[in-house]
């Protein structure tokens, strides 16, 4: 067991199905229900006290996560962090679970400390639905050309002004992003596009792979996609990928950040 006074700041590694809630972030004065909002619950009961969790990530409804990170102060919590992770997951829903949970500096913060993020987008490619895929993929019967997708990914690589990746009517300081890096990669009748970045706009990740699907089924050449970049126009790019393709796969953060 530990103290209040000797534990600052928790960060814990969820994973979560996110069919059934309105998207992560909790909307206070709503009725919505979100896995923010169902997680502290569970911490809450744990405490014995209401503590509220910061997220790096605010994923949309129905978007899942394999490797989403919040951080928070314990309060009364009295488990220690090698144990956390049973205790939360008595008490949390079957989909969503805590995967892990360490001491943190004080000075961490699960969004402004991440250095990059990582979503990965799932397309079933099969002749007929699956009914195993249909929560956790977008399904595309016809046949789509990996390499062509794979030309037009290219050209989103590096720091640019992603205007044209981002939904309408979300108020940011920069649409400017840095895309790390983005694979298009088939294994039998699954096709994923996995993106990193030092972060992500409202969409840009649904937007890019509904851009590349374009590419892919032959109603956007790949140079298209360059095109609709350096025009900054959002009612250009996409439309946005249906949402349960998207998982959030992981938050990287600076070893730094992480020690106490």
């Amino acid at each position: 067991m530990f103290l209040e006074d000797q534990m600052a700041n928790i960060k814990v590694t969820i994973a979560y199905d996110g069919t059934n809630y309105h998207g992560f972030q909790e909307q206070r004065g709503t009725s919505f229900k979100t896995v923010q909002g169902v997680f502290e619950e569970g911490l809450s009961r744990l405490a014995e006290k209401e503590i509220r969790v910061i997220g790096a990530g605010r994923t949309d409804a129905g978007v899942h996560a394999r490797g989403q990170v919040v951080n928070f102060e314990p309060g009364g919590l009295r488990i220690p962090p090698e144990r956390l992770t049973y205790a939360l997951n008595s008490v949390l829903p079957a989909d969503i679970v805590a995967l892990d949970a360490v001491a943190a500096p004080d000075s961490f913060h699960a969004r402004f400390s991440a250095a990059a993020k990582t979503y990965r987008y799932v397309i079933y490619n099969g002749r007929m639905p699956s009914p195993f895929m249909r929560l956790y993929s977008y399904h595309i019967p016809r046949t789509m050309d990996i390499e062509a997708m794979r030309d037009g990914a290219r050209s989103l690589v590096g720091k640019q002004d992603f205007s044209a990746f981002r939904a309408l009517g979300t108020p940011v300081k920069t649409t400017v992003r840095s895309l790390f890096g983005i694979e298009v990669s088939r294994a039998g009748e699954l096709i994923c596009i996995e993106m990193r970045a030092d972060g992500f706009l409202y969409h840009m990740a649904r937007m890019i792979t509904g851009t590349l699907i374009r590419v892919g089924l032959g109603k956007l050449k790949p140079g298209g996609v360059a095109g609709i970049l350096a025009g900054r126009d959002s009612m250009q790019g996409g439309p946005a990928a249906p949402a349960r393709g998207l998982f959030l796969d992981r938050i990287e953060y600076p070893e730094h950040t992480l020690v106490c």
